[in-house]
C-alpha cells in the first residue's frame, strides 16, 4: 500500500539566509531548526529519500516550513516565493515518483500571491499551497487573503493552514515566564502553534469564507489543531454567528485533517468521527517528527482499520482531493 505523506517540510538555504538577514523575517522559530534538523530541511536528494525509505513513506509532498514568507513584503517576498517554488518543482521533476509539492505564497502581496498560486498549479504542477497563518496582525479572514481563496477555489486545489507562532503580545501574556528556551517551545510546538492554526480555521468559518467559496478545501495538521476536540462547543456558535450552515457542516464539507507525525490510533479515530474516513490524510511532519524503525509503515499496518479505509488514509483521499491539480 503506497503511503503519501502530505506535510513534509523544506528550508532552502536562500530562505534561511533571507530570514537571518531581513529585520523581522525570522519570528523566532529559526532557532527550532539547528544541526541535523537544518541539514534534513535543506536536503532534497539522497538523504531525504533514504529516510523516506527507512520510515516507509513512498511520496513526500514538499512544503516550506514556518513562518514561510509571511514576514517578507514587496519584491523580496514575491521573487523569493517564485525561486523557492521553482526549486521545489525541480526536486519533483528529478524524482516525480517520490515528490510532490505545495506552493509557498508571498502572502503579504495579495494579488501576487494569487498569481503565484495559479502559476504553480498550472505551470509547475503543485498540488495546492501552504498558508502560514497571519501576516502581521492580519488573520486569515482579512480581505488581503481573498484573492488567494478565490484562486484556490477556482483551481480546485487545497490550502494547508500551517501553524505560526502567536503574536508577541499573546506570547507575552500566555506563553512567557519560564526562560527563553521554554517560552519558545511553549509558544510553538508545545501548544501555541496549535491554538493559533485552529483559531485561523474557525475565523474563516465565522467570516463566511466558505459561504463565498463553498468548494474551497483546507487542511489542518496535528489532527485538526484542537478544533475537532471542541466541536460541541464550537457548534454552539450557531446561535450567534448567522452563518448559512451549521458550524459542523463546514467541518465536514470544507476541512481535511492530517496526522503530522502524531501516530495515535485514538486521535485518528476521533478525526474519522469528526470528518469521516474520506477526509483524513497521512503525514509525518518530516523532519520534525522523524523517528527511526519503520515508524510510518508500522503505524499504518497496526491500525484497526479494514484495508479499504487504510488505503483511503494512506493515499486515496489525497489523490482524490488533488485530482484537479494532478499533472
Amino acid at each position: 500500500m503506497k503511503i503519501i505523506a502530505i506535510e513534509e517540510h523544506v528550508l532552502p538555504d536562500e530562505v534561511r539566509q533571507a530570514w537571518g538577514s531581513t529585520p523581522g523575517a525570522d519570528d523566532g522559530t529559526l532557532a527550532l531548526n539547528p544541526g541535523v534538523l537544518g541539514e534534513r530541511l535543506a536536503d532534497l536528494d539522497e538523504q531525504r529519500l533514504a529516510l523516506m525509505d527507512e520510515t516507509g513513506v513512498d511520496v513526500q509532498v514538499l512544503s516550506l516550513t514556518t513562518p514561510g514568507l509571511n514576514n517578507l513584503s514587496g519584491r523580496q517576498g514575491v521573487d523569493l516565493a517564485r525561486r523557492t517554488n521553482d526549486l521545489l518543482a525541480d526536486a519533483v521533476s528529478a524524482n516525480p515518483s517520490r515528490f510532490q509539492a505545495l506552493a509557498v505564497l508571498p502572502c503579504a502581496e495579495p494579488e501576487a500571491a494569487a498569481h503565484e498560486l495559479r502559476r504553480c498549479v498550472e505551470e509547475l504542477g503543485c498540488r495546492g499551497a501552504i498558508l502560514h497563518g497571519r501576516v502581521g496582525d492580519r488573520n486569515l479572514d482579512h480581505a488581503m487573503f481573498e484573492p488567494t481563496f478565490a484562486c484556490a477555489a477556482d483551481l480546485g486545489v487545497p490550502l494547508l493552514i500551517h501553524p505560526q507562532i502567536p503574536q508577541d503580545r499573546v506570547r507575552e501574556a500566555c506563553y512567557s515566564g519560564f526562560g527563553d528556551r521554554i517560552d519558545l517551545a511553549f509558544s510553538t510546538f508545545g501548544l501555541g502553534w496549535h491554538y493559533e492554526a485552529g483559531i485561523q480555521f474557525v475565523r474563516l468559518v465565522l467570516a463566511g469564507v466558505f459561504d463565498r467559496y463553498p468548494g474551497l478545501q483546507v487542511i489542518l495538521g496535528h489532527w485538526g489543531e484542537l478544533v475537532i476536540f471542541y466541536l460541541e462547543r464550537l457548534a454552539a456558535l450557531d446561535h450567534v454567528a448567522g452563518l448559512e450552515r451549521p458550524f459542523i457542516d463546514y467541518v465536514r464539507s470544507n476541512l481535511y485533517l492530517t496526522a503530522s507525525g502524531m501516530f495515535s490510533p485514538a486521535y485518528l479515530q476521533r478525526a474519522i468521527d469528526a470528518v469521516g474516513p474520506g477526509r483524513v490524510l497521512f503525514s509525518t511532519d518530516y523532519p520534525y517528527q522523524y523517528r527511526p524503525g519503520g515508524d510510518a509503515r508500522r503505524f499504518l499496518d497496526g491500525l484497526a482499520l479494514d484495508e479499504a479505509h487504510k488505503a483511503q488514509f494512506a493515499q486515496e483521499n489525497w489523490e482524490r482531493l488533488t485530482g484537479n491539480a494532478a499533472g
